[in-house]
């Protein structure tokens, strides 16, 4: 690719190197992948009580599917699994890359 000169392209082959360019840039860019078990709101007094061995109740019940965000935009939901020691997700449904376009 270094031994390329742009001067010698043509438009086709130029669209190309700009589409690989453009690519191989956005599979660089760092993403923040996080998983929710769920929420809840509290009160500040409720919160400024909370101490060791305190329970938050969340929204949502045991056996529920887990939310796979992405940059804080939900793409996944899944279980929870263990893999060699570690926590892990396994994905059971995923949401259409069209909708979560339109939650952008």
């Amino acid at each position: 690719m270094s031994d390329t000169n742009v001067d010698d392209l043509d438009s086709t082959e130029l669209d190309d190197l700009k589409n690989k360019i453009n690519a191989d840039v956005l599979q660089n860019i760092p993403i923040t992948i996080s998983v929710e078990v769920g929420r809840t709101s509290l009160k500040i007094r409720d919160l400024m009580r909370l101490t060791q061995g305190s329970v938050v109740e969340l929204d949502r019940l045991a056996g529920e599917p887990l939310d796979l965000l992405v940059n804080n935009t939900l793409v996944a939901q899944g279980e929870v699994v263990l893999v060699n020691e570690r926590y892990g997700v396994r994905l059971t449904s995923v949401i259409p890359a069209a909708d979560r376009v339109k939650n952008l």
